[in-house]
């Protein structure tokens, strides 16, 4: 049984992270992770007692960022 739990485990994906997986994710520290979403540019679900960021969030910020450089002619 403990087996074939494990094995459900790894088939479903995670739909949101912790601030420490989320700062790993996006290679920056969960310090930097919380003062982007206290600045409002990466928003955590509060549904639970702590922050968790979907993934889908993530993309959005990584694709918002990576429009607002391109735009500005920044990181080339």
């Amino acid at each position: 049984m403990q087996n074939s739990l494990h094995q459900i485990k790894r088939v479903i994906p995670k739909l949101a992270l912790t601030r420490v997986e989320a700062a790993e994710a996006l290679g920056l520290t969960p310090v930097t992770v919380d003062r982007l979403a206290k600045r409002g540019l990466l928003r955590p679900s509060r549904a639970t007692r702590r922050p968790l960021y979907s993934v889908t969030e993530i993309e959005r910020f990584l694709k918002e960022t990576s429009e607002s450089i391109a735009l500005t002619g920044g990181a080339q």
